[in-house]
């Protein structure tokens, strides 16, 4: 098959992580793999496995860009694009239009987020052939848009032997001898973009009870403020630095390799407000890192130990449970073995690839 990806994110994330994995996951089962991607991305690089001419730099500044669209269609064209699958919602419509230009290529759209389509895309995508969503939640929000058999669930998946096979021992120490994290000290972590809506805020305020218990615990934010002004991210160090915890405090941008980052924590955590699925929980899971979250769809649909969920926005229970975890080790090391099986049962990238090759299969069929 002939497949053209699109988005148009600027920085990479979680979306951007399930897009190169995918266009590297059709690539190596012998598709022809194209993408299209706004001429200022941050995460190009990322995509350096296909050649050159295979990557089309469109900008789509909005959800109605017709020279965008026609600038699409011209690359479909010329590359004999049967499909066209766009990731981020303000391609939807320029990629509808561009194969509805083409005439024959077939459009398909992953939905990452929570956050509901606006209604005119029941009429705006009209030759939307299927929409995929990454998680059940996400399901039932694409059904106020789209009827029902045109919408598909095939969850992320991730590379689990890059995560379970790591030697964690090694990983650990050398994370934490790099950061200068005590080896036998308690270290709880978070990863996200930093926006108030991943709960880094919660996080510090749980911190700041959870020292009340373990007084040598050290905390790890991982996520870069995308913002001009770096606004929160600031309000976040202020706030560390009123709890007097700066040097219990590792602030990192990004980490190109998160088995690493995992395998040196005690108990990842996820406290965002919203989640559609959770790549990081998943990760976590893989790695065999204890995991405590927050009541997302995302986290629900990943973890089978319900009471390890807190609710949303509610620093003084996280903090509970993460104390209440790090004084168990032997219930700890439990929950990571079940995690680790679903998340090789059900998560798997080879099972995301396997669905996604099957509905593009099915699609061109109709």
């Amino acid at each position: 098959m002939r497949l053209l990806q699109i988005s148009s994110a600027k920085v990479f994330g979680g979306g951007e992580r399930h897009f190169v994995d995918l266009c590297r996951g059709l690539q190596a089962r012998g598709h022809s793999v194209f993408a299209a991607l706004r001429p200022t991305n941050e995460w190009q690089s990322r995509l350096d496995f296909l050649p050159a001419e295979n990557i089309l730099h469109v900008s789509i500044r909005n959800s109605f860009g017709i020279l965008s669209a026609n600038k699409m269609a011209g690359f479909i064209r010329d590359n004999q694009i049967e499909i066209v699958h766009a990731h981020v919602a303000r391609d939807y419509i320029p990629a509808s239009i561009a194969c509805v230009l083409t005439k024959n290529a077939k459009f398909v759209l992953t939905r990452h987020v929570l956050f509901p389509l606006k209604p005119f895309n029941r009429f705006a995508l009209k030759n939307l052939s299927k929409a995929i969503a990454v998680s059940a939640g996400v399901e039932t929000a694409l059904q106020k848009v789209f009827p029902r058999p045109r919408i598909e669930v095939i969850p992320n998946g991730i590379d689990i032997e890059n995560w379970s096979n790591a030697d964690h021992g090694k990983l650990r120490e050398e994370f934490r001898f790099l950061h200068s994290i005590p080896f036998d000290a308690p270290l709880v972590g978070t990863v996200g973009e930093l926006i108030p809506l991943k709960g880094q805020r919660d996080f510090v305020l749980a911190a700041n009870e959870i020292v009340k218990s373990f007084p040598d615990a050290h905390f790890v934010v991982v996520g870069k403020d995308n913002t001009i002004d770096k606004k929160f991210r600031r309000e976040l160090k202020r706030l560390v630095k009123v709890f007097r915890l700066d040097e219990r405090f590792l602030w990192l941008d990004w980490v190109d390799d998160t088995a690493e980052l995992l395998a040196a924590l005690d108990i990842f955590v996820s406290a965002s407000h919203s989640e559609s699925f959770g790549l990081a929980i998943l990760e976590a899971m893989a790695t065999g890192t204890a995991v405590v979250a927050t009541q997302t769809e995302g986290a629900r649909e990943l973890l089978v130990e319900k009471e390890l969920l807190v609710p949303i926005k509610d620093p003084v229970k996280l903090a509970d449970m993460i104390c209440s975890y790090l004084k168990d080790p032997e219930k700890r090391q439990g929950s990571v073995v079940k995690a680790q099986a679903l998340a090789s049962e059900k998560f798997s990238l080879v099972r995301m690839i396997d669905q996604t090759e099957a509905l593009y299969q099915d699609v061109l069929q109709q």
